[in-house]
């Protein structure tokens, strides 16, 4: 499904060059739960941002179910970002002032999708992930829990091939993220969807099927579980 060949990026903070990766060669299979771990420095943020189209590399090919996203012009990116991928955030992402409907909702109201079709996806989904009956409550009022619940159907009422989550657990405690992961190997293994995280928590790195490990912008392993 992914296949990253060779990629270079390098970023300026002032006159100095931030070398963030170093030639990395990856391949990503369909329906894996893939975690790309390492130290803070490592690239792993910046390589996710590379194959969610975020970003741009500086050296070498990405390319997404036959589709070269690294040559892609911004518009391009943008619109093959909303059609095929799914973000989670550490800090949820959620817009405030919208209920958990809404801010699944919204995502559905961008591709033109009648209301009576927005409104059957949306509470499906909601329910299942767990938040059936929460759905007129607006973030304030949800816990952090039940908020990347919510980021986590965002995610997924597109029904998109790949979800890209960066650090998902970062803000919760260790009983609360436990059972965001466990959510999302559900998710993953209910409807195929490709999972690849950031992280430098060790209990995502325990749940993933395969752990990336990332060093100074190099891939020092690549270690696959059953």
């Amino acid at each position: 499904m992914i296949k990253i060949d060779n990629v270079v990026k390098n970023y300026q903070e002032g006159e100095t060059t931030v070398k963030a990766l170093r030639g990395v060669s990856l391949e990503v299979g369909d329906g894996e739960f893939l975690s790309i771990a390492g130290p803070s420095g490592s690239g792993k943020t910046t390589l996710l941002n590379l194959i969610g189209c975020i970003d741009s590399l500086d050296k070498g090919e990405i390319t997404i179910n036959g589709a070269q996203v690294s040559r892609m012009e911004k518009k391009e990116k943008t619109n093959y970002r909303r059609l095929n991928l799914g973000f989670i955030f550490q800090t949820y992402n959620l817009i405030p002032v919208l209920t958990a409907y809404e801010n699944v909702a919204f995502v559905l109201s961008l591709l033109n999708l009648d209301e009576e079709e927005i409104r059957k996806r949306t509470m499906s989904i909601l329910k299942e992930v767990g938040l059936e009956g929460m759905e007129h409550r607006r973030p304030a009022k949800l816990s952090g829990g039940q908020q990347q619940r919510v980021a986590i159907a965002r995610a997924l009422i597109k029904q998109p091939q790949i979800v890209l989550a960066d650090e998902p657990t970062a803000n919760l405690d260790s009983e609360n993220g436990e059972e965001i992961l466990k959510l999302m190997r559900e998710m993953n293994q209910v409807h195929n969807t490709t999972f690849i995280f950031s992280t430098h928590d060790k209990m995502v790195m325990e749940y993933a099927r395969r752990l990336v490990l990332l060093h100074d912008g190099r891939i020092q392993d690549d270690q696959r579980r059953n």
